[in-house]
């Protein structure tokens, strides 16, 4: 008798009830004439992007990654294997950058590498693989390095007292604690600084316990909002930047103007932040952040670089800029106001416009800025002509997840590439679309504790670890393919463009801005 109510009398009334109740509400326009089915309506339209990510999008064409390149993320980092079976996915009559091959390629042996100290990982071993079940173990492996010998190092800030001498060509993008929880920080801080010679951006949050609990190189980002770097009636506070440069691990300063996804200031739910991520931001507790549209300090490049100079001074380490690139003439300005003053910054990080962000409006981040590649070149190109180049280098960052796309960035003139979204998913991140809303179900982009215990540090700092050893090989692996001994020599003349009419078109400095894919 009691099975028979559970099962059918409280189903029955609970339908019943409903009924009247959503013919009754109103809000919803469908639930008053259609009560209950239009429930069936709002579960499947809450639940489609998960629907159609796993049941309906083909590998190729899911957003903001497809299928096959968010598995060209998680792979490299749980088994530490890039490797594919039968065939390329890529549509190859699609137009797109093409890295040309060598006749004569070069030997492991020729490579101009340093592979001496060995990395202890972990990485994970399949032992059975059935339709519903999966058995897998894993196993602590010695990995290569894949550094760059001290005397190929990228030396940022050759003329400030601590230049930052660059081994890895791969490094993290900016994300703050606070947009991601301190496990996803302690976590990437952990594998990166087992990965060696690799850097970590503090994001515009300030620079944290966390992040400095791996001991990677850091670069300490500061924003329009000052967090971390401000009075309590936020000011700029020139002791903090004293006090920060002071810690041996941060390497260089980044003054961010503009990212990928928002042309404006950062923005992060009260929510989000915790008593202890107020402290480090010196804001209140648990009240919405947003950061202005532009620092305070500055409004043109002279005020600019005088900031920049101030910064460098007082740190005695390189500053850099992070901007977006929106058009050649921008970029010229750029690179005349360093050539006129003497002056500017020792690096910039070009974040293209297909970058991401925890949180942003959707109208800045579809139609802002240009693409990575052609921003790339635009600013390359810009440097180049004002004759300023050797004095700044140029770190690329948007979508750069895999080691070809890390190659067509570092060949279209970039001196490093930086990775946010790739190392997300290398904790854990699904792409579940809900970094703003502090309901991250891997745990990633969210401080709610409960959720946060989702993300085991000591198991997902093996994988970004693995992910940047694989990043790196593959860079040289390329490099060796195109008949180079060295990633760093990939320039303009190792590419060609494939139009949509299947006619291959050189790509030189000075060439016309080609559209890319």
């Amino acid at each position: 008798m009691i099975l028979f109510i559970l099962l059918v009398v409280v189903p029955i009334v609970t339908l019943i009830w409903l009924f009247f109740y959503d013919r009754g509400q109103k809000q919803h326009s469908i639930l008053r004439n259609f009560p209950i089915l239009g429930r069936v309506r709002y579960f499947l339209e809450r639940t489609g992007p998960e629907f159609r990510q796993y049941l309906f999008s083909d590998d190729n064409s899911g957003k903001p990654f497809s299928r096959e390149e968010y598995l060209h993320m998680v792979l490299p980092g749980k088994y530490k294997s890039s490797l594919i079976g039968f065939g390329s996915k890529r549509d190859f009559e699609a137009p797109g950058y093409y890295i040309r091959n060598a006749m004569f390629t070069k030997q492991n042996e020729e490579m101009r590498v340093d592979n001496s100290d060995l990395v202890d990982t972990r990485h994970y071993v399949i032992d059975d693989e059935g339709l519903f079940t999966r058995r897998e173990h894993t196993e602590e492996i010695p990995a290569l390095p894949w550094l760059l010998p001290p005397d190929d190092a990228v030396v940022i800030g050759p003329d400030c007292r601590e230049p930052f001498h660059v081994r890895s060509l791969l490094g993290q993008s900016a994300m703050s604690f606070g947009s991601l929880g301190k496990n996803a920080i302690t976590a990437l801080s952990k594998g990166i600084g087992m990965a060696k010679g690799a850097w970590m951006n503090t994001g515009e949050g300030g620079l944290s316990d966390h992040h400095l609990s791996g001991g990677p190189e850091i670069i300490a980002q500061i924003s329009s909002g000052l967090f971390g770097y401000r009075t309590p009636e936020g000011e700029f506070d020139i002791e903090k930047v004293k006090e920060k440069a002071a810690i041996p691990n941060v390497r260089a300063f980044e003054l961010k103007l503009a990212q990928g996804a928002k042309m404006r200031g950062g923005h992060v739910e009260g929510e989000k932040v915790t008593e202890e991520i107020a402290k480090i931001r010196t804001v209140e507790p648990y009240t919405t952040i947003n950061s202005p549209n532009r620092f305070r300090e500055f409004d043109d490049y002279p005020s600019m670089f005088e900031f920049i100079e101030q910064i460098r001074e007082v740190g005695g380490k390189p500053v850099g800029i992070k901007v977006v690139i929106g058009s050649k003439s921008e970029a010229d300005e750029l690179a005349g106001w360093m050539k006129k003053t003497g002056k500017g910054p020792d690096f910039i990080s070009v974040d293209g416009s297909e970058g991401g962000s925890g949180a942003t409006y959707q109208d800045l981040a579809d139609s802002l800025g240009l693409p990575i590649k052609t921003a790339l070149t635009i600013l390359d190109d810009s440097l180049q002509e004002h004759g300023v180049r050797d004095r700044v280098k140029i770190i690329a960052s948007g979508k750069i997840t895999t080691p070809d796309k890390a190659a067509i960035a570092l060949a279209l003139g970039a001196d490093l590439v930086q990775v946010a979204r790739g190392f997300m998913i290398s904790v854990g991140c699904i792409m579940a679309l809900k970094c703003h809303t502090n309901e991250c179900p891997a745990g990633v982009a969210t401080t709610d504790e409960d959720l946060q215990r989702a993300l085991v540090v000591d198991e997902k700092k093996y994988r970004v670890t693995n992910y940047i050893l694989t990043m790196r090989e593959g860079l040289f692996r390329i490099a060796a393919a195109a008949g180079l001994d060295s990633p760093t020599k990939l320039n303009r003349s190792h590419l060609v463009y494939m139009d949509e009419r299947g006619r291959a078109h050189p790509v030189h400095a000075h060439d016309e801005h080609l559209s890319v894919r």
